[in-house]
C-alpha cells in the first residue's frame, strides 16, 4: 500500500494534467491559431483568460507533483502507473507548447513528395499545410537526420492528411518513451540506482508529458535509442555483435538529431570489460564505432539524401533568445556596447567561444572518466560511464546556441540514472516548464534584457561556485594526514 501523501501526488498531477490538456483544446497549438501572438494578446482573446488559468494552475500541480517525490516513488510499479495516468489526458489534446510537429509533417511531406528536405524549406517545397509552421522555420532546411525524415515522410504517407499525419507523428513520439521506460530498469540497476526514482524522474517529468507526448517532439526517440544503445553496451560489454548492435542503436539515435553524437565516447567506455587500457579501447570502441558507421551510413543511403542533413544542422541558431547561456552573454555585452554608442554584435562570437569551449569541456570529461576507470584497476561499474555521458549531455544544452525547454530531456534522461542529488538538475527543469505558454508562445521571447542579465548573473555565480571548488580541493590534498603515536605493546 502507499502512503496517503503519494495518492495526493498522483491526483494532484493527474488533475494538472487534465488541466494542461484543456487549456490546449481552449487555446493550444491548433493549426487555425494565429501566430505572432503576445501574452497580453492571449489574454484578450475570448478563451484567454480561461487558457492562461488551465495553464498556469495545471503546470503548477504537475510540477508540484513531480518535484515532491524527486528523491524516489513508492515503488517502480507505482511510477509506471503514475506517469501513465498523467500521460493519457495529454495524449488527446492538440499540439502543446510549440509548434514544431507541424514543421515535423511539412518536412515529412516535403520528402514524400521527392523533394530534399535539407535543400529548400518547407513553404518552398509547397507544401500545403506550411501556414501552420511557425514563420521562422518556413524558410529553413530540415535540422533532423535521416531516419526521422522517413519516420516523418511514413506518418504523411499513411495519415493521409495533417490530422492523421499528427497522431501518427505523437504515436511515434509514444513509441520513443516506451522503449526508454523498457530500459530505464535494467540501466538503474546496472548503475546502482534505485529503478523507482529513474523511472519517476524521467517518466513522471513534465516536461515530458507537455513537450514529448503532447508536443510530438523527436527528442523522444533519440532518447529512446540512446537508452536502448547504452543498455546494450552496458549489459553486453566486450562481446562484438552486441556492441555492434550498441553501435547501431546509437547511430540511428544520431540519425534521429545530431546531438546525441555527444554519448558515443562515454558508450566505448561502458563497452570495455576490465582494464581500461588503449587496446582495450581500441578492440571494442572499434566495434561499437562500426555499427555506429554503419547505421549512419546505410541510413544516409537508403533515404537517398546522402549527408545533406548535416548542413541543415547550421540553421537550427536562427533563433536567439536568453535561455542559451552563451547567447544572453552575448546580449550583455551588446547592451553594454550600446551604452557607448557601439554595437559589437557580439551573439555569434560568444554562440562560436561557446561551442569551442563545449568542444574542450567534452574531452576533459572523456578523460576524467577514462582515467578514473583506467587507475581503479576493477571492472568497470557502468555507472562511471554513464554519469560521464550524462555531464557531456548538460554541458551541450547549456553551451549550444539555442536551448528550448524540451532539450533538458537530454540530461535529465541520464542523471535520472547516475546523480547522487537530483536538486540541482530537477529545479531547473521545473522551472523550464514554464517558459512556454499552450499555443507555442515563448515568454523569453518577451523578457529579452531582463532574462539575459540574469541568465548571465547566473552564470557568473555558477563559476564563481565551481573556481572556488576547485581551489579548495588541492588544499586539501595538500594537507598531509596527521601522525598517530605508535601504541605501546601490552606488557
Amino acid at each position: 500500500m502507499t502512503a496517503p501523501g503519494a495518492s495526493l501526488t498522483r491526483y494532484a498531477g493527474l488533475l494538472g494534467a487534465v488541466l494542461l490538456a484543456v487549456a490546449g483544446h481552449l487555446g493550444g497549438a491548433l493549426p487555425d491559431a494565429p501566430l505572432g501572438v503576445t501574452p497580453l494578446s492571449i489574454g484578450r482573446a475570448p478563451d484567454g483568460p480561461a487558457t492562461l488559468t488551465c495553464w498556469l494552475a495545471g503546470t503548477a500541480l504537475l510540477v508540484g507533483a513531480w518535484w515532491s517525490l524527486r528523491g524516489g516513488a513508492p515503488s517502480t510499479r507505482w511510477a509506471y502507473v503514475t506517469a501513465g495516468l498523467w500521460a493519457l489526458p495529454l495524449l488527446v489534446t492538440p499540439p502543446l507548447g510549440s509548434r514544431d510537429v507541424y514543421s515535423y509533417a511539412c518536412q515529412g511531406w516535403t520528402y514524400a513528395h521527392g523533394v530534399d528536405p535539407y535543400a529548400v524549406g518547407v513553404a518552398a517545397a509547397g507544401c500545403p499545410w506550411s501556414e501552420t509552421v511557425a514563420p521562422i522555420w518556413r524558410d529553413t532546411p530540415a535540422p533532423y537526420g535521416p531516419v526521422f525524415m522517413l519516420l516523418a515522410a511514413l506518418a504523411v504517407h499513411l495519415g493521409g492528411g495533417l490530422t492523421g499525419t499528427l497522431v501518427l507523428l505523437r504515436v511515434t513520439a509514444v513509441a520513443g518513451l516506451l522503449l526508454a521506460a523498457l530500459c530505464l530498469p535494467r540501466l538503474a540497476r546496472a548503475a546502482g540506482v534505485p529503478p523507482r526514482r529513474a523511472v519517476w524522474l524521467l517518466l513522471a517529468c513534465p516536461l515530458v508529458g507537455v513537450h514529448l507526448v503532447a508536443g510530438a517532439h523527436n527528442d523522444a526517440v533519440m532518447v529512446g535509442l540512446l537508452l536502448c544503445g547504452l543498455l546494450v553496451a552496458v549489459r553486453r560489454p566486450a562481446r562484438p555483435a552486441a556492441l555492434l548492435l550498441a553501435g547501431a542503436l546509437l547511430g540511428l539515435a544520431v540519425t534521429v538529431k545530431a546531438s546525441a553524437v555527444v554519448v558515443v565516447p562515454f558508450a566505448v567506455l561502458a563497452a570495455v570489460r576490465g582494464r581500461h587500457t588503449v587496446r582495450a579501447l581500441l578492440r571494442d570502441g572499434g566495434w561499437l564505432a562500426g555499427g555506429l558507421l554503419g547505421a549512419v551510413l546505410v541510413t544516409s543511403a537508403l533515404s537517398g539524401l546522402g549527408f545533406g542533413w548535416i548542413g541543415g544542422l547550421t540553421r537550427s541558431g536562427d533563433s536567439e533568445q536568453w535561455t542559451s547561456p552563451p547567447t544572453a552573454v552575448g546580449f550583455v555585452v551588446d547592451y553594454a556596447g550600446e551604452l557607448v554608442g557601439r554595437d559589437p554584435q557580439a551573439v555569434p562570437v560568444t554562440r562560436a567561444v561557446a561551442l569551442l569551449l563545449l568542444v574542450g569541456v567534452l574531452a576533459v570529461l572523456w578523460w576524467r572518466a577514462w582515467r578514473g576507470l583506467r587507475e581503479s584497476g576493477e571492472p568497470t561499474h557502468p555507472r562511471v560511464a554513464l554519469h560521464g555521458a550524462a555531464l557531456a549531455l548538460v554541458a551541450t544544452v547549456v553551451l549550444s546556441p539555442v536551448f528550448h525547454p524540451w532539450y533538458a530531456t537530454w540530461p535529465l534522461a541520464l542523471l535520472a540514472l547516475t546523480a547522487a542529488r537530483t536538486t540541482w538538475f530537477v529545479l531547473p527543469v521545473a522551472a523550464a516548464t514554464f517558459l512556454v505558454l499552450p499555443d507555442g508562445t515563448n515568454l523569453a521571447r518577451f523578457t529579452k534584457a531582463p532574462g539575459a542579465l540574469a541568465m548571465t548573473a547566473v552564470l557568473l555565480a555558477v563559476l564563481v561556485w565551481c573556481a572556488t571548488r576547485l581551489r579548495r580541493v588541492p588544499r586539501a590534498d595538500r594537507t598531509p594526514p596527521t601522525p598517530t603515536a605508535p601504541r605501546r605493546p601490552p606488557r
